[in-house]
């Protein structure tokens, strides 16, 4: 292991973490796991003809995105529970918020990127951090961007139900200045994506690499050889006239 010479996480701590990060991301996929969240064949066969692709090629290319999809929330994990090793007064609830620091009386909701929530969302998330400096005036939340459009640490704007709202103790904070806030060092998040993929490597060599283990064509092929015809079997199996599907 390298020295990562970070000064508000030590190495051990800050390997640890990415080494439990890189644990979670998804190695296998199965049909079950593939049609969790119900697969659209039609889409499929618009996609594959539409991009000149095989359906092959298609499938393929859903799978990526299926678990690419898994690992961002991974990601996710890595940036709420890293603060678990840098201050110890932050801990990850079990629901509620996404971040709390109940001795600093600061309470966060952390996004991957600015634009990730549509303004019902926004809307609810505001009106949860109204609810909760309601009940102390020297409690503070704060809305945690990732990638946010700007460095910042503003007061938090928004519109509801055509009125608008703005409290000094409701923040929009980039990542960077939550780091700054959290270390008290204004280049703290620079520095952790600058020893990052060092780390990276670190872990890496210390696990065993695993090859994505993939049966979803397998088990397609056992519902029928016509790879298209099996996809629509197996989200149109109870459909009418789908059991003397022609294709």
């Amino acid at each position: 292991m390298h020295p990562y010479n970070l000064s508000f996480i030590s190495d051990e701590n800050l390997f640890k973490h990415v080494q439990e990060t890189v644990e979670k991301y998804r190695f296998s996929i199965d049909l079950k796991k593939f049609n969790k969240n119900l697969v659209d064949p039609i889409k499929l066969t618009f996609d594959s003809k539409i991009y000149a692709k095989t359906l092959e090629e298609t499938i393929e290319l859903e799978i990526i995105r299926q678990m690419d999809k898994s690992n961002t929330n991974h990601i996710g994990y890595f940036h709420q529970n890293i603060f678990n090793y840098i201050d110890g007064n932050w801990y990850v609830p079990r629901q509620g918020f996404d971040l709390v620091n109940e001795v600093d009386k600061c309470y966060v909701e952390m996004k991957n990127k600015h634009n990730t929530m549509n303004s019902s969302s926004a809307q609810k998330t505001y009106i949860s951090m109204q609810n909760k400096i309601l009940k102390g005036a020297d409690v503070q939340c704060m809305l945690v961007e990732v990638i946010a459009k700007h460095s910042q640490n503003v007061p938090w704007k928004i519109s509801i139900n055509s009125e608008s709202f703005e409290h000094d103790n409701i923040r929009r904070v980039s990542m960077d200045k939550f780091y700054e806030l959290v270390t008290g060092d204004t280049t703290a998040f620079k520095s952790l994506c600058e020893v990052l993929p060092k780390v990276l490597d670190d872990v890496l060599e210390n696990l065993e690499q695993e090859n994505i283990e993939n049966t979803v064509f397998t088990e397609l092929n056992q519902i029928s050889p016509n790879l298209l015809k099996s996809l629509y079997l197996l989200s149109f199996s109870k459909y009418d006239g789908f059991d003397n599907l022609e294709i």
